[in-house]
């Protein structure tokens, strides 16, 4: 019990836990970064994993307790979905992503240099082992990603004995990082300078996603391709250039 004070009048807090309300159903959102650098890809569910930055530790430590949490009580039923990089909008461009600051991801990065809030795009790395020398993911449209967690909380309420389970999100196809750049300025019509810059510590060279569990065991399977998700990302951008916000 937890006792607290609202406007000097003594309230009792009962703490509730998720077998008070008999829940034991759970899609956690996971990351493809509990993948750190694969010796081989594409990746599989079934990999070693080995997180190298501290955002892919916390997810896999949270997995790891997920699969505790499954080991002790046999009644919980986990979907653990490892996302591989979510970018694009809403096809009607009036939902989209819009991060505080300078964007730690790719995706919002070009927007905002394509709408003019940013001079240029950093690019981390450019001496990578891959074919134009960026690093490569595997870009997922989010709309394909929500799909993904219809598919999964399907599969959660019609199977039984499924345990905690991973299922990766993603397309199966590595796109660069200069590659993708060049797709957005193909869908935008706007130039994207950039400044090529060195690695950034914890960065892997080349990510990408079997889908084949997926495929086989929820019945998903991306739909879009990059082009898609450059198309809606752009118009997103081009409807609100400050996002949510109005112009400073």
């Amino acid at each position: 019990m937890i006792t607290g004070l609202i406007n000097a009048n003594p309230v009792v807090y009962e703490k509730k836990r998720s077998v008070d309300f008999e829940l034991h159903q759970l899609v956690f959102s996971s990351s493809e970064t509990v993948y750190g650098q694969p010796e081989k890809i594409p990746c599989i569910e079934d990999f070693q994993l080995m997180a190298m930055n501290p955002y892919g530790r916390t997810k896999l430590f949270l997995e790891e307790i997920a699969r505790d949490i499954e080991r002790v009580d046999s009644e919980w039923r986990m979907i653990l979905l490892r996302y591989f990089n979510p970018v694009g909008a809403h096809e009607s461009g009036k939902l989209g992503e819009d991060p505080k600051g300078i964007p730690n991801n790719l995706m919002p990065y070009i927007q905002q240099v394509a709408v003019g809030r940013l001079p240029e795009l950093n690019v981390y790395g450019h001496d990578y082992p891959t074919a134009d020398g960026s690093a490569v993911r595997d870009y997922i449209h989010v709309m394909d990603l929500a799909d993904g967690h219809i598919a999964a909380l399907r599969k959660l309420f019609t199977t039984e004995n499924i345990g905690c389970t991973a299922y990766n999100l993603g397309t199966g196809r590595g796109t660069s990082v200069l590659e993708m750049v060049a797709t957005f300025e193909k869908a935008s019509g706007k130039k994207i300078p950039i400044k090529l810059c060195p690695r950034r510590a914890g960065d892997a060279t080349a990510v990408y996603a079997s889908t084949e569990k997926a495929e086989k065991e929820l019945g998903w399977k991306a739909k879009y391709g990059i082009e898609e998700m450059c198309r809606d990302q752009w118009k997103w951008a081009s409807q609100n250039p400050w996002g949510y916000q109005s112009q400073p």
